[in-house]
């Protein structure tokens, strides 16, 4: 069982920023896509972003292409969302997840498999 965490959530103001972190337990997670996904209250849960095993291949959903940044660490087996300018509608519970299909920059959600608890981001207007 992998075990995915994720921290760094928090309230912030309309144009802030903030940073997520999420940790995979796994030697293998250097293997291994990662993805970024949020669930807003009221809607499904959404693909936000992800990259590849490397690091050299990132993917965005046009929502949040231009102000979020994801990046990894294998070293570290981290894997960081940079988020900037920063909306009330990007208000959700950030959830990281490791990915299993190969077309995981698809964002469908069956091609994740472990999934950490998530952590609360809160934008104010």
């Amino acid at each position: 069982q992998v075990h995915v965490v994720e921290s760094g959530g928090g309230l912030v103001q309309a144009g802030g920023s903030l940073n997520l972190s999420c940790t995979a337990s796994d030697h293998t997670f250097t293997d291994v896509p990662m993805g970024w996904f949020r669930k807003a209250p009221g809607k499904e849960r959404e693909f936000v972003a992800a990259i590849s095993w490397s690091g050299g291949s990132t993917y965005y959903a046009n929502s949040v292409k231009g102000r979020f940044t994801i990046s990894r660490d294998n070293a570290k087996n981290t894997v960081s969302l940079q988020m900037r300018s920063l909306k009330p509608e990007d208000t959700a519970v950030y959830y990281c997840a490791t990915a299993a299909g190969p077309t995981y920059y698809s964002g469908r959600e069956n091609e994740y498999e472990y999934w950490g608890q998530g952590t609360q981001v809160t934008v104010s207007s």
